[in-house]
């Protein structure tokens, strides 16, 4: 994968090119870029598709601590290496709180928002007490006696043998500061309504990660027209479980910012 040097990291992307409008996506906790191929794949012949591999994660490196604001400079970084001014945002939950940060450091850059399975609040104290239980087990055993678990949160309950194998190479250390980021975050509910451009919110009905109240708390925050499409039995990665129905949808959003 090719990369750019942004805020002292090289960050790993893809790029379909083309001159259609620019879409950057960027995936969630424990993914990297590939998890929105299936999107690339329906969106690319009509625009634009960026993804990128966030620090700690695919080939992108985590050298020291960072947040999730430093993970939306290096969004817009990207889109400056690739001559890019203005773009749709998306994300999927870690990156959903990406792409809203981005929104409010840059909003004249960002032309709409596609936020999947994401909220805006930090994690519930309750739940994040067993997510800090999964790290120590990971971090001491490997992820191999909690992947299965992990993986029905994120991906729902079918063994996802790519992603297995993925995480058994990740990086201890990274993965440790990539998890400070995640749960160390800050809440940006308050400031939804600074957002005014365009959004989409897709949230799987089976997402064991956010609840849909979450999602509904996003969509009435924001302070631009937002739509909620609930995707049935969707899981917390609903664009990898059902990508037909979560690409129909980004491409309705997409080609109605693009005619308006």
């Amino acid at each position: 994968m090719p990369t750019a040097e942004v805020n002292g990291t090289d960050i790993a992307y893809a790029d379909s090119g083309g001159d259609g409008p620019a879409v950057l996506l960027s995936h969630g906790f424990l993914m990297d870029h590939s998890m929105f191929d299936q999107q690339q794949a329906a969106l690319a012949p009509e625009f634009r598709v960026i993804t990128l591999d966030a620090r700690g994660f695919g080939a992108t490196r985590a050298i020291s601590a960072f947040s999730y604001w430093d993970l939306a400079r290096d969004a817009l970084g990207v889109l400056d290496h690739l001559g890019v001014d203005t773009a749709v945002l998306g994300g999927m939950s870690q990156g959903g709180f990406v792409s809203l940060r981005a929104a409010l450091l840059a909003p004249e850059r960002v032309r709409g928002l596609i936020l999947l399975d994401t909220q805006a609040g930090q994690e519930d104290p309750a739940i994040a007490e067993s997510y800090q239980q999964l790290e120590a087990t990971w971090l001491e055993h490997g992820p191999g006696p909690v992947q299965e678990l992990v993986a029905s949160i994120i991906l729902g309950p079918v063994e996802w043998a790519e992603w297995f194998a993925k995480w058994a190479a990740q990086d201890p250390a990274e993965l440790t500061l990539a998890f400070r980021c995640l749960m160390d975050r800050d809440d940006v509910t308050g400031r939804l309504g600074e957002i005014s451009c365009p959004a989409l919110v897709v949230h799987g009905t089976s997402d064991a990660a956010i609840p849909v109240a979450l999602a509904e708390v996003l969509r009435a925050g924001l302070g631009g027209a937002a739509e909620l499409l609930l995707i049935e039995g969707g899981s917390h990665a609903a664009n990898l479980t059902h990508p037909a129905q979560v690409n129909a949808a980004m491409l309705g959003f997409l080609r109605g910012l693009r005619s308006g």
